[in-house]
């Protein structure tokens, strides 16, 4: 499933227009992108947790040359999935 599929399947579900469900599913992104930013965390009971982990730097090697490359640090996503939904996958 896609962005637009997701739209799709809200403006179905809860019987509103596809412009309204699009609005929804981008505000919905942007908050969690925003929160992601400042450091924060969201947590959504039974679904799962996104939150960001700091990578420390580190030594690499570019796969062509075997030429070491340091790779610096950085702030990655991160996402963990709640019991409720592993259990429905499951």
């Amino acid at each position: 499933m896609n962005k637009n599929d997701l739209i799709a399947s809200l403006a179905d579900d809860i019987e509103i227009s596809k412009v309204d469900a699009g609005r929804a599913v981008d505000s919905i992104l942007a908050i969690i992108t925003k929160s992601l930013k400042k450091n924060g965390e969201v947590r959504l009971v039974g679904f799962g947790t996104f939150s960001v982990v700091k990578r420390k730097a580190s030594e690499g090697r570019n796969p062509r040359t075997g030429e070491a490359i340091k790779i610096p640090a950085s702030k990655q996503p991160k996402f963990k999935a709640g019991k409720a939904l592993k259990d429905a996958v499951n």
